[in-house]
């Protein structure tokens, strides 16, 4: 390398952000995920002993999935190709098949093929992956906020380790923050003092995200001016560096679930203000739009069910719908469906009874299906013409006959309420087994 190119790299080095400036160079610099890579945890093994396997990093924005995936190449001497799936097509795939095959036959070296936000794969790209991950042709490792198990094929899935990567703690983000002004080469240059409601802001406002920490401050330290040779950061430097509102609660934290659960009973409650209040303070959070909709599908079964029907089939179309469009316009279709799940009629009579039915297959005796509702193919069943199964369409849709076994008959689970449709269906079935 020449003094031009040095320079050149030099000057690329400074304008990068902070946070690609503090990228840990190796194992001992990095920060967090001691669950993984503490002494003795699965990936600190997998390393020592060099035998790395297909993984799947899943976790929130800003924990360190890709840094940790270079690392690993670094530590264990593989090549390293990356590619984004937002950004990337079956022949990019093809390319870096086809360099990772160029690895093993010319230098006898593996090659991590890092996949980031895989989760944006459809099934053909991901399917394309899954004889290289076979045959250990590539080490796959795929970085995705989203579930894994709900968004990544099972076949892939099946032939990888899958670990979750957490938030950063309070601790570790205090660390970060430190060895930034104390080690960045612009950074350790500067006389930059910072208070600690400076520090708790930075920290609270980042959320567990290493990333939005360090651009946090470096916004904020370049914005202020330099008083006497120093750099003063406060609390209100820190919160007129940020993109929005400090966060309202820490995803991992006991209010995380206090708001999920006001949210859940502000709907069941029927108080449709204080519903949208719960919805909007978990979106302005960074929740996980897929998680409040799959809470609102649980909640359109078992808190309103056959009382409005229709409120299953709408918390389905909104699950289905914010997957499409995605945020920001996402938040304009929760909030209608929140709007009707807490204003339809409320029953949870279904959920009683599927709960009673459970609970009494657990502890009563196993009895044998009545012979009449047996297979019609079952061998012997021409020896139970006495006991033969009626038809209910041949008797006009209803015919009056018991179904469960002879030493249950009688028993009761579901007891339905006057409520909504589920009175209806309630008062309908009453009127069908008096032949009205």
């Amino acid at each position: 390398m020449d003094l031009f190119e040095l320079n050149k790299e030099r000057q690329l080095e400074k304008s990068a952000p902070l946070a690609d400036r503090m990228r840990p160079k190796d194992l001992k610099s990095y920060i967090g995920q001691e669950h993984l890579l503490g002494e003795g945890k699965i990936i600190n093994r997998m390393i020592k002993s060099d035998r790395i396997y297909s993984m799947i990093f899943y976790g929130p924005p800003g924990v360190g999935k890709t840094t940790l995936a270079q690392l690993i190449s670094y530590t264990t001497n593989m090549a390293f190709e990356k590619v984004s799936a937002v950004a990337s097509g079956i022949n990019d795939l093809k390319n870096k098949i086809k360099i990772a095959k160029d690895n093993l036959m010319y230098e006898n070296r593996k090659t991590i093929l890092f996949v980031d936000e895989i989760h944006r794969f459809n099934k053909s790209q991901q399917d394309y992956l899954l004889p290289f991950v076979e045959d250990s042709t590539i080490i796959l490792i795929g970085a995705t906020t989203e579930n894994p198990y709900f968004e990544v094929n099972k076949a892939l899935i099946s032939r990888m380790y899958v670990f979750e990567l957490k938030s950063l703690s309070e601790k570790d983000l205090r660390i970060l923050l430190f060895k930034a002004l104390k080690e960045d080469l612009i950074l350790k240059n500067k006389n930059i003092e910072i208070d600690e409601k400076a520090i708790k802001s930075l920290i609270k406002y980042s959320n567990g995200d290493c990333r939005a920490l360090l651009n946090a401050l470096e916004i904020a330290v370049f914005s202020e001016d330099d008083k006497d040779g120093k750099i003063i950061i406060g609390q209100s430097s820190i919160e007129n560096s940020v993109s929005k509102k400090i966060a309202i609660y820490d995803k991992d934290g006991d209010r995380h679930y206090d708001t999920t659960s006001a949210f859940i009973k502000s709907m069941r409650g029927s108080d449709v203000d204080a519903s949208l209040y719960y919805l909007a303070k978990m979106i302005e959070s960074g929740e996980d739009i897929k998680f409040i909709a799959r809470r609102m599908i649980i909640f359109a079964s078992e808190d309103i069910s056959n009382a409005d029907p229709n409120a299953l089939n709408l918390a389905v179309s909104c699950f289905d719908a914010i997957n499409i469009v995605g945020m920001p316009e996402a938040s304009i279709i929760l909030g209608q469906t929140v709007v009707y799940l807490a204003s339809a009629p409320k029953s949870n009579s279904s959920y009683l009874a599927i709960s009673k039915a459970l609970d009494f297959v657990k502890k009563e005796s196993d009895y044998e299906v009545p012979n009449k509702l047996k297979d019609t193919h079952y061998k012997a069943s021409k020896k139970f013409v006495k006991d033969k199964y009626k038809y209910p369409h041949d008797f006009g849709g209803y015919v009056d006959q018991e179904y469960l076994p002879k030493e249950y008959v009688g028993q009761k689970f579901y007891q339905a309420k006057d409520i909504g449709y589920e009175k209806v269906l309630s008062e309908g079935l009453k009127k069908l087994k008096e032949g009205k």
